[in-house]
């Protein structure tokens, strides 16, 4: 069995090297000619997996390690008889933890408590959800709008109109869809974007056609909002004056932690081997690198906010990926999709809240209870 991969995969070979001949290959040029002889496609969110792709090859089921599905032409292959299968919820707490680090970060500079703020999140699926009740465990008051959730009449809802109004911040957790009963390409379009109240602050984890680039850049030239992207429209050839007004930009990272991207390979690995009845030999924890940081201990006079605060940055800072993009386009600005490509796949190793031991002395419930509800392993001592 030929499998041909994404060589972004993490642990491609170790996953599925027992089942078959494993082929790395870039995900952002993969042609055809690289999966006519193929029985498996593995990819992630750059490769465009449709007819033009696979119609003369041998594919029998194709992977994305990704939670979105809209780079998979999934009707066509389902008329095929070509079996799919996708990892829906495996970056959701990466993307999570990299807007809670910009929250925090933007906190800091710009002067504000959170707990004295509204967000407001665009889409309550797999990552909307999560940090909906994270947010929650802070004391943070949220306003939500979903057309697809659950018609519950709750504080929460809200209209869209409504929602970009009110809110201090708003965070965006939409696939990209351009049909249906409620599409989402262009969802922030000059209307709503102009709804978005002066000292607001927007940011968008999701993908980036769901915010109008253009609209957005006008509105960031009369310096009345902030603005944080990690997702824009044209990528990789990404708007550099765009950057240049964002107060936090990164490049399609936000889902990029060590955790995810394993975790994505796991569960595609788990579909293929039920797809073709193979048994699982190869299990996620068993795989996992122990983190670089395994503890912190904390004394018994912290305070809630300041033990947050300094684990969620040990951890994680958005800051050095944001530092990153800026510092390697001033060096290379001839070669935008380039380095933004090349920051992707050398992306270095990060890990989620969960794989840090917190270790209390004494510390108040409330301490607890908080770090908890961010996602730390807490022991009290």
């Amino acid at each position: 069995m030929k499998i041909v991969a994404d060589e972004n995969i993490p642990l491609a070979d170790v996953f599925f090297g027992g089942l078959g001949e494993v082929v790395s290959v870039p995900g952002r040029t993969l042609n055809a000619a690289q999966v006519a002889d193929a029985d498996v496609l593995l990819v992630r969110s750059v490769t465009r997996v449709n007819r033009e792709l696979l119609e003369n090859s041998k594919v029998r089921f194709v992977a994305s390690a990704t939670s979105g599905i809209d780079h998979v032409d999934t009707d066509w292959l389902k008329e095929k008889g070509i079996g799919f299968a996708h990892a829906p919820g495996c970056n959701a707490d990466s993307v999570v933890e990299y807007v809670l680090s910009v929250i925090n970060v933007l906190s800091e500079q710009l002067g504000f408590s959170l707990k004295e703020q509204v967000v407001g999140i665009i889409g309550k699926g797999q990552v909307g959800g999560r940090l909906l009740r994270r947010l929650e465990a802070l004391g943070v008051r949220c306003l939500v709008h979903d057309p697809f959730a659950p018609a519950e009449k709750t504080e929460q809802q809200a209209e869209l109109d409504d929602l970009l109004a009110k809110s201090d911040i708003i965070s965006l957790h939409t696939p990209l869809t351009k049909h249906g009963d409620h599409p989402t390409f262009h969802l922030l379009n000059a209307h709503c974007i102009g709804l978005i109240r002066p000292g607001s602050i927007l940011i968008n984890s999701s993908r980036g056609p769901v915010v109008d680039n253009l609209v957005l850049l006008d509105r960031l030239r009369q310096g009345d909002m902030t603005a944080v992207l990690d997702v824009w429209e044209q990528e990789p050839d990404i708007n550099p004056e765009l950057l240049d007004h964002v107060a936090i930009g990164t490049p399609h990272i936000a889902g990029y932690s060590l955790e995810a991207k394993i975790r994505g390979t796991g569960m595609i690995y788990q579909a293929m081997c039920r797809y073709f009845g193979f048994p699982t030999r190869v299990r996620i924890n068993n795989v996992m690198p122990i983190p670089v940081l395994r503890s912190m201990t904390f004394s018994s006079d912290v305070q809630a906010e300041e033990a947050i605060t300094t684990a969620l940055r040990a951890v994680y800072d958005v800051r050095r990926d944001d530092n990153r993009l800026r510092l390697a386009l001033r060096q290379r600005k001839e070669a935008v999709p380039v380095v933004f490509d090349r920051l992707r796949k050398t992306y270095p190793e990060r890990r989620e809240f969960q794989s840090l031991k917190v270790r209390l002395r004494n510390a108040t419930p409330d301490v607890k209870h908080q770090l908890e509800g961010q996602g730390f392993r807490v022991v009290s001592e």
